[in-house]
């Protein structure tokens, strides 16, 4: 078992939503990221729980996704907090560009939200009565933060570092080449960082960093020398996000989603070079076999 600080509270999520984190600050609170929107009711109601009757004072996030930002508006809402996030996604979120957001082009939800504040890589904070020092972690996104507690040893990554790898690749998948050479930079720094104890994005905490870092790089190398892999691998990720918000599609429909959706329909012509539907039907055949998705009379439909 991972032992961490007592005013720390972690309430891991499966997916839709990202973890959050809850930090004990006296009479007050601190939470990193919010999970998905259509979650958010049961995020309020985790996220009450863990306060333990305290004030909810700040709501800070590692980076744009929707399963990271989705609820920020309904934990406003309910608890008047502040709301910082990276400076990089200020832009996006100010204008709420859902272009920019990945939501119009992953054709996935979060409500627009206003912040307070902003965080740039290099900035100290405070949460749970620690100092934390935000690390620019670009790759999965961008423009994400990590942040990093040298007293404790702990690391929070969000969706750049997990237990056996981490998030998709999205500025590739969009034409932007600088995303794995940004991964494996993120990934060398993190190396060199003392870790006894991760709060990933998604799933558990964790104490092997070491070789969860040398999994990570394993990983991107496969993806460096195969961009295809990489790409069937996030069509496949990115589909099963959508069924579990869905739970279930005609199998018969699925091919013009593909059609549809921007980020479908461009990956399987910029990687594969195929109609969206021949790659539709390989991803749902793939899923299937893994066991990660079921059929039931023509729908195909979430396991979990």
């Amino acid at each position: 078992m991972i032992r961490l600080p007592s005013q720390i509270r972690v309430i891991e999520r499966g997916w839709l939503s990202a973890n959050n984190i809850v930090f004990h600050e006296g009479r007050e609170a601190t939470l990193v990221d919010s999970g998905y929107l259509t979650h958010a009711d049961e995020t309020l109601a985790l996220v009450e729980r863990a306060l333990e009757g305290r004030k909810l004072a700040r709501l800070i996030n590692t980076h744009s996704h929707s399963d990271h930002i989705g609820g920020n508006a309904s934990v406003r809402r309910a608890h008047s907090c502040r709301i910082l996030v990276p400076e990089g996604m200020a832009p996006a979120v100010a204008d709420w560009d859902e272009d920019a957001l990945l939501l119009s082009s992953a054709h996935q939800q979060a409500e627009p939200f206003e912040f307070d504040a902003t965080i740039a890589p290099g900035d100290e904070l405070e949460m749970g009565g620690l100092a934390w020092r935000a690390l620019a972690v670009p790759g999965h996104d961008m423009h994400a933060l990590a942040y990093y507690c040298a007293a404790e040893r702990i690391l929070i990554p969000g969706d750049a570092l997990w237990r056996d790898g981490f998030g998709v690749m999205f500025a590739e998948l969009h034409g932007d080449r600088s995303g794995l050479p940004a991964q494996r930079r993120t990934l060398e720094m993190l190396r060199e960082l003392d870790v006894r104890a991760v709060i990933p994005g998604h799933g558990a905490p964790f104490a092997d960093y070491a070789d969860a870092v040398s999994r990570a790089l394993a990983r991107l190398a496969a993806f460096e020398q195969s961009p295809e892999r990489m790409a069937r691998s996030a069509m496949k990720a990115l589909f099963t996000f959508t069924l579990l918000e869905k739970r279930r599609m005609p199998r018969a429909g699925i091919g013009d989603y593909f059609a549809r959706v921007a980020i479908f329909r461009d990956v399987s012509q910029n990687f594969f070079r195929k109609e969206p539907a021949a790659v539709a039907a390989q991803v749902i055949d793939e899923l299937l076999k893994a066991g990660v998705l079921g059929e039931e009379d023509g729908d195909i439909v979430a396991r979990a």
